[in-house]
């Protein structure tokens, strides 16, 4: 049913020169809760000529990305047998989530510059550095931050994870981590042919916290004070108990 109503919308817009890219998704709300282990996204749409036939020579690829957040990441140095921290970079709009899912490597469908333009992989995230910082540092720096972040499951490229059925119907899985920042997620779809975007198209994903997890999260945010003097009369009464309990054994 989906499947038509994303083609029905595609005829729709049929008056343009330009192919027709509707992209669908299969989860425009990811709930965190108690035990949240992770969930997994469809992304799927259809592309269509102009002439409503279907596309031909088109590749897919889709972008997803979490909320922009500022990061300082420090350098490492061993220093007399202690490991100390040395230089660091600060980056004021790093995505805390990013995967690319593509339908064949992208290298065979776009030049260097139109995926860095696009960001068409990890390689060409746009992580904005701030201050004076040489350029040698600074490749050193985004590939260490990209490193930890896909040790940490939350960045990932898969160039054969976009399947195109009878040359007009595509879908991709994305699968979150548990460690996902809640905020709204973008998913960006593009059609490329002949080393050249010809249409894309932007849906959007809302991860937040429900339950007590939402409670917490809120009242840190909207009673600052009153969260702080709880969690540390909770933390103080607690150490207090406990050395009590121990006490008496």
């Amino acid at each position: 049913m989906r499947a038509l109503l994303v083609l029905l919308a595609a005829f729709a817009l049929m008056g343009q020169r330009d192919p027709v890219l509707v992209p669908e998704i299969s989860q425009h709300e990811v709930q965190v809760r108690q035990g949240f282990t992770g969930t997994e996204l469809l992304l799927y749409g259809a592309v269509l000529d102009p002439d409503g036939q279907a596309a031909r020579d088109y590749a897919i690829v889709v972008v997803l990305k979490g909320p922009s957040e500022p990061i300082r990441l420090r350098e490492k140095e061993r220093f007399a047998g202690v490991w100390i921290n040395a230089e660091s970079s600060d980056f004021r709009s790093v995505p805390s989530f990013f995967a690319v899912a593509a339908s064949e490597p992208v290298e065979n469908i776009v030049d260097e510059r139109t995926a860095a333009i696009f960001e068409f992989g990890t390689d060409y995230i746009q992580l904005s550095p701030t201050g004076a910082i040489d350029s040698d540092a600074l490749s050193r720096f985004a590939a260490g931050l990209v490193d930890l972040k896909e040790r940490q499951g939350l960045y990932k490229q898969d160039f054969q994870g976009v399947t195109i059925s009878e040359g007009v119907l595509y879908q991709a899985r994305i699968s979150l981590p548990s460690n996902v920042t809640t905020g709204m997620y973008t998913a960006e779809t593009f059609a490329v042919s002949r080393g050249r975007v010809v249409a894309s198209a932007t849906t959007e994903v809302d991860v937040r916290k429900v339950g007590f997890e939402r409670f917490v999260e809120s009242s840190s945010q909207e009673y600052g004070l009153a969260y702080g003097l709880v969690a540390v009369i909770l933390s103080v009464g607690m150490g207090w108990g406990a050395g009590r309990l121990f006490a008496r054994l």
